[in-house]
């Protein structure tokens, strides 16, 4: 069982004038909660302060002041009130809704809809521009060849695996078109899944296409970080639908997409340990005209185990996305950008 209550300290120290909606007190000392609502739970106020209920129970599980809230995420059922959304602007507290499976169904942080000076720095990023692409990929490769080491494997299929992605990496920084890039990422991906699922006959990664159970496991684990990392990018308020790596398409959120890459290797590690520990198992998948779909009782389950994967990362996600954002709006063109290591 989850705990109830989840709080996350973020002890992160910005400099006077960075141009972000946070001050040197709030992200010093205000907290990011996130709140487990496998129960029933109403999010209200009481006497000033902010206050979880059990609907079940009518008890009051915890208050909290609102001068030491950030944010706020409620993740399942859960009601909120009038008055809570009035404290939540009064203070400056963004209040995000998510569904079990991470899709927030309700966002609220007050002025991020006003950072017409982030606006206008996606929009004019030029396409052709590939250094802020380069370093998310080589964050990708670079966190696939630490995965890879850490198996501890020596046979010919692993070591090949990492002189070719080494080979990848060492080959990004000169990298000047787009297809290029892509070419590399592809061609490292392609060694990395091969070898890394090894012991479950496993070779091939094809998105969304379920033609294996293992597919299948992995789609549902990076949708549950794409809508997690959402939340994060709303919260400073990125358009996500203004990406530097992936291409616009109709309702694509490509942000999202970009700043997935870094962290995908948590859902692949998270997967493998699954698999090894008979947490995921084939027999939990029904085949459907071609595709593997999750048994409907199972779900939970799964999501379960990728949901306290993910919130252990909790407050590497939000560094990474204030970091991000403070290297976006001070870029001329060569920016250094932040970079995620899991198992720090």
């Amino acid at each position: 069982m989850l705990t109830s209550v989840v709080a996350v300290f973020t002890r992160i120290y910005v400099t006077k004038h960075s141009n972000i909606m946070y001050s040197i007190k709030d992200i010093s000392y205000r907290t990011v909660f996130v709140l487990d609502c496998i129960f029933p739970r109403e999010l209200h106020v009481h006497q000033g302060l902010f206050e979880i209920k059990d609907l079940n129970t009518g008890k009051a599980l915890t208050r909290i002041p609102f001068q030491k809230l950030l944010a706020i995420f409620a993740i399942g059922h859960a009601s909120i009130t009038t008055p809570l959304i009035d404290k939540c602007r009064k203070y400056n507290v963004a209040l995000i809704v998510l569904k079990p499976n991470l899709r927030p169904v309700f966002f609220w942080s007050y002025g991020v809809e006003g950072n017409f000076l982030l606006h206008q720095k996606q929009y004019a990023h030029q396409k052709e521009d590939l250094h802020i692409a380069k370093q998310l990929v080589n964050n990708k490769l670079s966190n696939q060849l630490l995965m890879l080491k850490r198996t501890r494997r020596k046979d010919p299929m692993t070591m090949n695996a990492i002189e070719s992605i080494s080979y990848c990496l060492s080959h990004l920084e000169e990298t000047t078109e787009y297809n290029a890039l892509m070419g590399l990422e592809g061609r490292a991906a392609k060694h990395y899944f091969r070898c890394y699922f090894m012991d479950y006959d496993w070779s091939k990664r094809r998105p969304r296409l379920k033609n294996d159970y293992i597919n299948t496991l992995l789609d549902i684990g990076y949708t549950l970080l794409f809508n997690l990392i959402e939340c994060y990018a709303r919260i400073f308020g990125f358009d996500p639908y203004i990406g530097v790596y992936h291409c616009m398409w109709y309702q694509r959120k490509s942000f999202i997409c970009d700043i997935m890459e870094p962290f995908r290797n948590i859902i692949e590690h998270t997967t493998r340990c699954a698999l090894g520990r008979k947490q995921f198992n084939p027999e939990h998948f029904e085949n459907k005209k071609g595709e593997y779909h999750l048994k409907h009782e199972h779900t939970m389950d799964y999501y379960k185990v990728f949901f306290i994967a993910l919130i252990a990362y909790k407050q590497d996600l939000f560094e990474y996305m204030y970091h991000y954002y403070r290297s976006f709006m001070k870029d001329e063109g060569d920016g250094i950008y932040p970079k995620f290591t899991p198992f720090k």
